[in-house]
């Protein structure tokens, strides 16, 4: 525990002999969440747009079906967004050595997997639904 400690503050090997490369570390870990960002947006947008077309356009069963379709396809952005997500919470933490961020890390993980687990469960329902085995 006490090398843990040690660590903590004195940054570990990184830190010390190669900082420039926690810098691009740090960089690329941004690029990472800038990425999951466009993707959970690019996502959001063609929910929206897909869903406004169905209701504009269709009626009744196959509404509902293509509102369903653009549910899937919405989900399937989310789950790829928070895969990306974690990601760059496994290197921030790896690069700050501090033991609150990897419980901090661990909970973002646990919460995101179950948020994964239930959405993937959904989106697998309405695919049953839809009849896309």
């Amino acid at each position: 525990m006490e090398s843990l400690i040690e660590m903590e503050t004195e940054g570990g090997v990184l830190h010390g002999a190669l900082p420039w490369l926690i810098e691009i570390f740090e960089v690329l870990a941004a690029v990472i969440d800038i990425a999951a960002i466009i993707l959970l947006l690019i996502g959001a947008g063609r929910f929206v747009t897909g869903v406004i077309v169905a209701e504009v356009a269709k009626r009744g069963a196959e509404r509902v079906s293509r509102t369903n379709r653009e549910r899937i396809e919405l989900g399937r952005y989310i789950l790829a967004g928070l895969e990306l997500f974690i990601v760059s919470d496994v290197i921030h933490t790896a690069l700050s050595l501090r033991f609150a961020d990897l419980v901090f890390l661990l909970l973002l993980v646990i919460i995101r997997s179950i948020t994964s687990y239930f959405l993937d469960r959904e989106l697998e329902q309405l695919k049953k639904e839809l009849g896309d085995d």
